[in-house]
């Protein structure tokens, strides 16, 4: 197959200085910043250039960030190469990044998605706050040590799992705090290269996010989705989805259940695009990309000027 792939980030990629680049050389990208401080009030991308960084990791803050700064820099593209996207073959996101996919294949608006990302955000803080939790990458283990780490650091009425199974040797695991914080000596003695804390409000892709799927539920009841142009590839289930109803029982079910960026991978890897694309800030995607296959192709798409 010739063609191409996007792939957009997640939470966690955010980084004060964001947008400066793409909204000083593309119109349209300026425009969409400023569009969504119409509909948040509040003045969106001063707060990705210049911070303060505390509330550019708050989950309320940085899910729109990420979102409008990705599809920013979709714009931007294809500002400057209009039949660019007649190559496009398939999408995905990582976790928040499956909304400005859904953008991208043309399955719902920019600024309805704006409103879902929003409230999507809010939402998961909200469950947040409401216990104790977090997250944490483990890099060096195989899937079966990790499912033996959560089940070893697990402490009696607690919550530890797998959350994003992101690529061979690198999986967040989330789960109620003292549990997660136990896991990290214990990691380390089961040979584990690295146990990072993630910069997250808690403990999503888990159980502990329940009263959040309920509140998105209905933010989704209420949002226009049309058949995608292109096939969505879904967290949930590392399948291709594109139509409505699909998406919003997707989307609901992605915020507590695990996401399969690996399984999702593989398959955009056996459509043999020409290239993949990286679609706003970092190149951590790229990363999980190369652990399955090094020798694919996978280009950025942010800040600075595109090829």
């Amino acid at each position: 197959m010739t063609g191409h792939v996007l792939l957009f980030p997640g939470q966690g990629a955010q980084v004060v200085g964001m947008g400066s680049g793409i909204v000083a050389r593309s119109p349209r990208a300026a425009q969409l910043f400023a569009d969504a401080e119409r509909i948040l009030g509040y003045d969106l991308l001063k707060l990705c250039v210049e911070g303060p960084e505390t509330q550019l990791h708050a989950t309320q803050y940085s899910q729109p960030a990420l979102f409008v700064h990705s599809i920013a820099c979709l714009e931007a593209k294809r500002q400057e190469s209009p039949d660019w996207e007649s190559q496009l073959v398939a999408v995905a996101g990582l976790s928040l990044g499956e909304y400005s996919a859904l953008v991208a294949a043309g399955a719902v608006d920019f600024e309805d998605a704006l409103r879902l990302v929003d409230a999507r955000g809010k939402a998961m803080q909200q469950a947040a706050d409401q216990v104790a939790s977090g997250m944490a990458s483990v890099l060096g283990l195989d899937a079966a040590q990790v499912e033996s780490l959560c089940q070893a650091a697990r402490l009696p009425g607690q919550l530890l799992q797998p959350a994003n199974w992101l690529c061979p040797g690198n999986t967040a695991i989330s789960g109620h705090l003292e549990s997660l914080l136990a896991s990290e000596p214990l990691a380390q003695q089961m040979g584990a290269i690295k146990w990072i804390r993630l910069q997250v409000a808690g403990a999503f892709h888990t159980a502990l996010m329940e009263s959040a799927v309920q509140q998105l539920q209905a933010a989704l009841r209420q949002t226009p989705f049309k058949q995608s142009r292109v096939p969505i590839i879904s967290n949930v289930d590392g399948k291709p989805h594109q139509s409505p109803d699909e998406f919003r029982e997707l989307l609901a079910r992605q915020v507590a259940s695990p996401v399969l960026w690996e399984s999702s991978l593989r398959h955009l890897l056996s459509l043999s695009p020409d290239c993949f694309y990286e679609v706003g800030v970092g190149r951590v995607l790229a990363g999980t990309l190369k652990r399955i296959e090094r020798k694919v192709v996978c280009q950025s798409l942010g800040d600075e000027p595109s090829a």
